[in-house]
Formats: structure tokens, C-alpha cells, sequence
């Protein structure tokens, strides 16, 4: 998961006419083949949960951290992590190559707060995103989709996060998590992994994430896509997919 979803320019997968400012609902990609969806694959941070920058800023706040200074340390590793350069800390904490602890040593050498104090390093993750919380609508909309008959799978690019597996055990028929499989979205190798593990097409599938080049990427391998924004107009899109009755 990263904290700004449009990569920057220049970036491999880039989508250009993706913004920062999300369309007010979801947008649905369709494949050639009609084919009915067999399965379901979404994001978790950002689709199954409270979105990123609002957990992002509950912390900055509470910790008084200078938000311009995250700003630009965050800017940069995102453009290091999708323009094609060696190994970033993102990059790294997402496919499992750096340990948690390290980068949570980098990211609080970067920050001050207001006050010019360093930031602590242990627990920063978890401090980070304290405040997700559970979208109840795209869990039921989930387990509705498995009650019609279709698959589910999670395919999430990890920062270490604690996942609610006490959420995920009648919910998914796959859990796909990048640092537990050395690889992160957008890599089509990761879709692959997770089309595996389903035993399915990509056409049979569709696939949610809130990051337009994540959906962009999957669209690429013949998965449908949907861009969300926000789980009523999601929950829409399957309903028009005939994967929700």
C-alpha cells in the first residue's frame, strides 16, 4: 500500500490519465470475452478498509509530525518505487526484502515533528495505520458474492500490516500478500500467482483495488477491473457484473 496512489511520471505501468483526483465512482474496464465472473479478487487497504490518507493523517496528526517533510520523503520513494529504479524502501517493504524493522528505522530518520523532535522508529507501522478500520458493506458484499457461487482472493501489497485473519477465514478461497510472495502489484507475475491459485482465467475474474494503475495492470492480463472509490458504487459494478444478485 502506499500513501499516494498516482504514480509519478515516468513510472513503469504509468497510466496517463490517472489523477490523484478520483472519479466520484468506481470505473469498470470490460474485457472482450462476456464470459460470467467466476471470481472476485480485491485490495484490501483502501477497498476493505477506511481509506489510506485518512489513517495517514490521524497519525500525523496525533504524533505531530511536520506533514510537508512526510510529504516530500514519501514523493520520493514513491517515484523510486515505480520508475524502474533499484530496490527503495517501499518497494522493498512490499515484496518482503526489507524487513519491517529497517524501514521503519528509514522512514523515522526522514521525519521531524512540528517541533523539530525525531520521530520514534519502533511501532511506526502499526502507529501509521492505527486508525483502519473495517469497511462492513465490501466484507458483506464479499461473502454475498461467495453465497452466489463465485470465488474470492485477496491480493494486497503488505507494509507489514497486521491483516484481520479472524475477518479473512469465510471470506476468501485465496489470500495472496506481496511480502509473503516476494512480489508486489503492479507485477502481472503477482496476477498470475493469484489467477494460480483460483484455478481460473483471467477472464473469469475481476479485480478492485483504489490504485488506478493496480486495476490498469490486472485490465492488461484480461482481468476486468473496477477502480474503487467507494463501496456503494462498487458494490454497484458487481451488482451490473451479475456477481451480486
Amino acid at each position: 500500500m502506499i500513501t499516494d496512489p498516482a504514480p509519478p511520471s515516468g513510472a513503469a505501468g504509468r497510466v496517463e490519465r490517472g489523477s490523484v483526483n478520483r472519479p466520484e465512482s468506481p470505473t469498470i474496464w470490460d474485457v472482450p470475452d462476456e464470459r460470467p465472473v467466476k471470481a472476485v479478487i480485491t485490495d484490501w487497504g483502501g477497498v476493505l478498509t477506511s481509506p489510506l490518507n485518512d489513517a495517514i493523517d490521524v497519525w500525523l496528526a496525533a504524533e505531530r509530525i511536520d506533514v510537508e517533510r512526510y510529504k516530500d520523503v514519501m514523493r520520493a520513494w514513491v517515484k523510486q518505487a515505480y520508475d524502474g529504479s533499484d530496490v527503495n524502501p517501499i518497494h522493498g517493504l512490499e515484496d518482503g526484502s526489507l524487513p519491517v524493522a529497517e524501514f521503519e528505522g528509514l522512514l523515522a530518520a526522514e521525519l521531524r515533528t512540528v517541533e523539530g523532535d525525531p520521530v520514534e522508529a519502533a511501532g511506526l507501522i502499526a502507529r501509521m495505520f492505527g486508525a483502519f478500520a473495517p469497511v462492513h458493506p465490501m466484507y458483506d458484499a464479499l461473502r454475498a458474492v461467495r453465497a452466489a457461487g463465485a470465488r474470492t482472493a485477496l491480493l494486497s501489497n503488505s507494509w507489514g500490516n497486521d491483516y484481520p485473519h479472524d475477518l479473512f477465514a469465510d471470506l476468501f478461497d485465496a489470500v495472496v500478500i506481496s511480502s509473503e510472495v516476494g512480489l508486489r502489484k503492479p507485477d502481472e507475475r503477482i496476477f498470475r500467482h493469484a489467477l494460480g491459485l483460483l484455478g481460473l482465467d483471467a477472464a473469469d475474474c475481476v479485480f478492485i483495488d483504489d490504485i488506478e494503475h493496480n486495476v490498469r495492470a490486472a485490465e492488461a492480463l484480461g482481468i476486468r477491473g473496477i477502480h474503487h472509490t467507494a463501496p456503494g458504487a462498487t458494490i454497484a459494478e458487481l451488482r451490473s457484473l451479475r456477481v451480486l444478485p
